[in-house]
């Protein structure tokens, strides 16, 4: 039985390469995704396709014990979670204070956070029991800087970032590796940045600052960052990194 790695996010973008990097080094990776089956089914036959192993799960994390059911699933059905990756993001977009309503805060809050600590709930019994566990948990640079008309989505990663301190600081002790990384850039992948910009503002965007320009962060190399983090030995655990172009300034420069 090999071990798993559950990517709850896995669009085409960071959560699919860090899928299919965790599928290549052995495990069987489990994609979920909120919506999109055929990119799901592609992204799983790419895998296979590959030499890997994978299954995939349309998943709507809002819904009451979607996260819970799913673990419990997985672990009956497929194998043990080794690692699980929390690649939810939050963002609602930029609205000014009045025209953030308690719903749409509250949504930020849902997939920023509490989502998280469902997550955590749900895998971290069974992690412990076994004495080992990784949980990689992608962050932004909201969780380090609120910027105007971020209201709901800094108060979300900031949540997301002191959780994942309060994690480590329980379970650490108990073999259980939980990373906060910080993806302080824009990332080149088309089910996020894309969406966002539109087909040809990201394509402009990629002729003029990614592709061989390096200026975009490309998700098969944050990938190559997660899968080094949960392989580290625990004697030197990473519990908080940030990931940016060489050509971006840091957030503490802004």
């Amino acid at each position: 039985m090999k071990p798993v790695c559950l990517v709850i996010g896995a669009g085409a973008g960071i959560g699919g390469s860090v899928a299919k990097r965790f599928a290549i080094e052995g495990y069987h990776a489990c994609l979920c995704r909120r919506s999109d089956q055929h990119g799901l089914d592609q992204m799983v036959a790419e895998i296979e396709q590959g030499g890997g192993s994978a299954s995939g799960f349309l998943l709507n994390t809002v819904e009451e014990n979607s996260i819970e059911e799913l673990v419990a699933t997985i672990e009956s059905n497929i194998g043990p979670i080794e690692v699980a990756v929390y690649n939810l993001g939050a963002q609602i977009g930029d609205r000014s204070l009045k025209d953030t309503s308690y719903k749409a805060f509250e949504m930020g809050w849902r997939l920023g956070t509490f989502g998280l600590f469902r997550l955590a709930s749900a895998v971290c019994p069974s992690m412990e029991e076994r004495g080992k566990g990784t949980i990689l948990v992608t962050s932004a640079t909201a969780a380090m800087r609120g910027n105007a008309g971020q209201h709901s989505h800094a108060a979300a990663m900031g949540g997301r970032r002191l959780l994942c301190q309060s994690l480590n600081a329980e379970f650490a002790p108990k073999g259980i590796h939980v990373a906060h990384i910080i993806i302080d850039g824009a990332v080149d992948a088309p089910d996020t940045l894309g969406k966002m910009l539109g087909p040809d503002r990201f394509q402009q965007l990629r002729e003029t600052r990614g592709m061989e320009h390096d200026g975009l962060i490309l998700p098969a190399e944050i990938a190559d960052t997660y899968f080094h983090i949960a392989r580290q030995h625990r004697s030197a655990w990473t519990h908080e990194i940030d990931l940016r172009p060489f050509s971006d300034r840091p957030w503490w420069n802004h």
